[in-house]
């Protein structure tokens, strides 16, 4: 996860994906890691862990990486902490995938 600031006051939280500790589990949950993939992810943290973040900032992934982005450099942060923390924790991977599944969130991978 990186933090950079893209233009003055404008900020972008990327991720390359493919490059993570739980990229074997993503696969053996059906799922391809990449960032349309990883788009869902963040949504599902902000959803059940940060609601506070719920429009704060935007998403434009790529297959090969994910991206969120906007003027709130502290929303963004908090985020990058959220995602930096699942990408290196794979039993919080399945618990997260699982509990979507439940739900009927549908990965777009």
């Amino acid at each position: 996860m990186r933090l950079i600031e893209s233009a003055p006051g404008e900020h972008s939280l990327l991720l390359d994906a493919g490059t993570t500790q739980v990229d074997d589990v993503i696969e053996e949950l059906g799922h391809t890691p990449n960032g349309y993939f990883w788009e869902g992810v963040a949504q599902l943290l902000v959803s059940t862990e940060a609601p506070a973040l719920e429009g704060r900032f935007s998403y434009d992934p790529e297959g090969d990486m994910f991206c969120a982005y906007g003027r709130d450099r502290g929303a963004l942060e908090e985020l990058g902490t959220l995602m930096a923390a699942i990408a290196a924790d794979a039993d919080h991977m399945r618990r997260l995938v699982a509990a979507a599944e439940d739900d009927g969130f549908e990965f777009d991978d």
